[in-house]
């Protein structure tokens, strides 16, 4: 194993400062990515999924939970499978206290194919509190590009993004594989989303408040601080 090399602190703060110059415009490049996403356009969502959760059935919109976003991970858990998908429950792993997106008007839940008597124990097992819906009754992995059908079928994790306006669901992102790479934080998975972070600074500005979305950091509390 080759070790880095070994330098006076002189040095080092030298090389510390011109790798800094390069991580300040990547922040810069990635705000400006983030702006792109959100200026991407939406599609509705017409189609009557139904879903089977902690508390029985569940369509599209009951995800949000009256929330207006809703990000979903698509959870690689095929109905034969025994168990999820290991890489899959790594990620999971690192999601944080949901409060902290549901501040910023935003749901998260999971979402695979096994049926929800299989994801129920697992769920248990990891000692998770997400939401976990069971889509083996529906095509919304399918659909979502989350699992394939024929000859060789095979599942793929990924994130899909919704909006909601009233009653009306609409796609605003989806991402797979090593697009998940470096998210799980409460401001990784908002700067997915339609809305982002909610902050004044971000572009297109109005957005979130014309949507009635909380502010952003102003209102960031202690996980068991929040109204809701």
């Amino acid at each position: 194993m080759t070790l880095p090399q070994i330098v006076s602190r002189t040095e080092w703060r030298a090389a510390r400062e011109e790798l800094l110059a390069e991580e300040k415009a990547a922040t810069r490049a990635r705000d400006a990515l983030n702006a792109e996403r959100r200026g991407l356009p939406m599609v509705e969502v017409d189609t009557e999924y139904v879903f089977e959760g902690g508390d029985g059935k569940a369509t599209l919109l009951d995800l949000f939970a009256g929330r207006d976003q809703l990000i979903v991970y698509h959870f690689m858990f095929a109905p034969e499978w025994a168990a999820g998908c290991r890489s899959c429950s790594a990620f999971l792993d690192q999601i944080g206290h949901l409060a902290h997106l549901r501040a910023r008007n935003t749901e998260f839940a999971a979402v695979s194919r096994a049926p929800h008597t299989k994801i129920l124990p697992f769920k248990a097992r990891m000692g998770w509190t997400i939401p976990w819906y069971s889509a083996y009754e529906n095509e919304f992995n399918y659909d979502f590009q989350a699992s394939f059908g024929g000859a060789q079928p095979y599942e793929r994790p990924g994130i899909s993004c919704f909006l909601r306006d009233r009653d009306r669901v609409f796609h605003t992102y989806s991402t797979y594989e090593r697009g998940l790479d470096g998210i799980g934080s409460t401001t990784s998975l908002l700067d997915l989303t339609a809305l982002g972070r909610q902050e004044e600074w971000e572009e297109p500005k109005g957005r979130s408040a014309a949507l009635g979305a909380p502010a952003g950091s102003e209102r960031i509390r202690y996980h068991d601080e929040y109204e809701d």
